[in-house]
């Protein structure tokens, strides 16, 4: 039986050089590798190490495509190398195997082997991105394919996104930069791009690989582009099952702020329910997020963030874990703030950590949420009027469970707040006649 590569066709599960007989060493190469790479998951040691040599084939297999489609498989600079690939994916493909079967004899010398094949894997990536560079790309390669005009057809929206895959493949960073740029546009543009990006299927590999990147604008475009794709539910799956969560975690912790506020925003898609909390919670996502809060970020990035934090504490061993690491502090210091899309993402996290939880409610009151709420109503500020209306259903939410609270502020507050006070009981008094009136 087959198994599906990330190119969604069906391969050859133990496909070996033997039974790749027959046909260029061209395509040769390319269907092994296609075989290594589903063989290579079924590895259950050494996971690490099998990732890092799983990149470096994904970026070998694009770069001989697209060799492979402009014709260049009889280059002999290429040829040389090819064979050369061919030879280390053997050796590859046998390591995969004992690491299957667990037939290996001692894990320093198998972890020495790997090594040593990921730097082989890595050297041919090197060499084979210097020849395109030469060859293909002065043969009129670099020249753009014209992106399709709006309502073209599947196959011209296939042949535009393959070329921009080759380029960010093979490409130099300018190249690598300027594809992503397109990528982007076409996604936000026309969302059938997106169907078409999962259906070429290393884009998304591609993607994510970037966003370990060292260069800072790969790294940002990339994010962009992944949580465009992170809107759509169906694709949703196919982005974590591509190991997307990791590294968007680790731009979080050590990106740029564009790069963070992609790596946020993805985030915030992919755990919306609460899904994929722990995943992100097991890569140190909660605490990054906790950090990005606590420092001097801008609004956008803080308003993803907590976005993201609202979404995982419905799951109570993750909120327990906030409260821990001093989430409310964090956040009532938050309320605070000048700027309207801080704020009022942080009205939304505290109402959803103190929903149903009186002691984290009290804890809240207890740390002064309620005054840094009340403080949002103060004529003198400049908040909208939605800021304010949201403030004070806040209030509500906090002060209507606690009557120590509202009594604390009817006899010992400044007058404008026991105003305040006493018009939110009053409204609240209403209401709750009302219901009774037409109950």
């Amino acid at each position: 039986m087959g198994e599906e590569d990330f190119t969604g066709e069906s391969k050859p599960f133990h496909s070996s050089p033997e039974q790749l007989t027959g046909i260029s060493n061209l395509r040769k190469t390319i269907d092994f590798i296609s075989s290594l790479i589903p063989l290579s998951h079924s590895v259950r040691v050494f996971a690490g190490k099998w990732q890092l040599i799983r990149n470096k084939l994904g970026e070998l297999y694009s770069g001989l495509i697209a060799a492979e489609n402009f014709d260049s498989g009889e280059n002999p600079s290429l040829s040389g190398v090819v064979l050369s690939i061919l030879a280390t994916t053997s050796e590859c493909y046998d390591l995969a195997k004992r690491c299957v079967n667990l037939s290996y004899s001692g894990k320093l010398l198998m972890q020495s082997d790997l090594d040593v094949i990921f730097a082989k894997f890595d050297n041919h990536v090197k060499k084979l991105s210097e020849i395109y560079k030469k060859g293909i790309w002065s043969n009129g390669y670099a020249l753009v394919v014209s992106k399709p005009s709006l309502g073209a057809s599947k196959e011209d929206m296939r042949f535009y996104i393959r070329d921009l895959l080759s380029r960010m493949k093979i490409g130099d960073l300018g190249m690598k930069k300027q594809a992503l740029m397109n990528l982007y546009d076409v996604v936000v543009e026309d969302e059938k791009y997106v169907k078409v990006i999962v259906d070429v299927g290393d884009v998304v590999h591609v993607l994510v690989g970037f966003l370990s990147s060292i260069e800072v604008a790969i790294q940002e475009e990339s994010a962009k582009v992944v949580s465009v794709i992170a809107g759509f539910d169906s694709y949703k799956g196919v982005l974590v099952a591509a190991g997307v969560i990791a590294p968007l975690v680790r731009v979080l912790d050590c990106g740029s702020e564009a790069g963070k506020v992609g790596a946020a925003s993805c985030l915030m898609k992919l755990t919306e329910n609460s899904d994929n909390a722990w995943c992100i919670s097991a890569h140190g996502g909660v605490t990054a997020l906790l950090k990005i809060c606590g420092e001097d970020c801008k609004g956008d990035l803080v308003g993803f963030a907590c976005g993201v934090l609202r979404n995982l504490v419905g799951v109570e061993e993750i909120k327990r874990f906030m409260i821990e690491e001093s989430a409310v502090s964090t956040f009532i210091r938050l309320l605070r703030s000048n700027e309207e899309v801080i704020l009022v993402n942080s009205i939304g996290f505290i109402q959803s950590i103190i929903y149903g939880d009186e002691l984290v409610r009290e804890m809240v009151i207890r740390e002064g949420g309620n005054r840094a709420l009340l403080s949002v109503l103060e004529p003198k500020l400049s908040y909208s009027s939605k800021t304010r209306e949201i403030a004070m259903r806040a209030i509500e939410n906090l002060c209507f469970s606690s009557s120590t609270s509202l009594l604390y502020y009817v006899r010992n507050g400044e007058v404008s707040m026991q105003e305040l006070v006493k018009k939110l009981t009053a409204n609240r008094f209403r209401s709750m006649l009302s219901g009774i009136w037409n109950s």
